[in-house]
């Protein structure tokens, strides 16, 4: 083990017994769940040891809460897709819903999704999701959002770009 990653091992290790106590308490108050505050609180520390550099922590509190919020969003994203999904499967007639596994598969697939496209404009996400899950033309498209022709492929070219660089990632 390197000298580096045996220093980071210290680093958190002190950073979870003075701070573990006080990160459950302010997550459990956020969720009102302690199961889930504990979970979420591990979480947190198993993002710090996964990560491949740890910043210097002036403030470890604010650190340690800013990470678990991500955790949470992502948490509460993932639960509301998932949501989404079973309503949808839930349309279907019993013989055309997948398997307990392609149901997982579809779903890892629509929170990737979401994520690459989570940092773009509501409308270059909206022409993207219209084109690809709608099969809109780009001048359906453009009626829809109230823009030319021209700014739906420049809205489409945007998605796709941010999808391929987050896939190259």
């Amino acid at each position: 083990m390197s000298q580096d990653h045996l220093f980071k091992q210290g680093v958190i290790q002190l950073l979870y017994q003075e701070h573990h106590a006080w990160l459950r308490a302010w997550i459990n108050k956020k969720l009102g769940c302690r199961q889930g505050a504990a979970d979420l609180t591990q979480d947190t520390f198993l993002s710090l040891l996964l990560k491949a550099d740890l910043p210097v922590l002036q403030e470890p509190r604010a650190y340690l809460s800013r990470v678990a919020h991500g955790l949470m969003v992502d948490q509460l994203r993932r639960r509301d897709l998932e949501r989404a999904y079973l309503e949808a499967l839930a349309q279907f007639a019993p013989v055309e819903v997948a398997s307990p596994e392609a149901r997982a598969m579809v779903l890892d697939i629509l929170i990737k999704l979401d994520i690459m496209l989570d940092g773009l404009p509501t409308k270059v996400r909206t022409a993207f999701l219209l084109l690809q899950l709608e099969g809109l033309s780009y001048a359906e498209i453009a009626n829809q959002l109230g823009v030319s022709t021209r700014t739906v492929g420049n809205y489409v070219a945007r998605a796709m770009l941010q999808c391929m660089v987050l896939l190259e990632e």
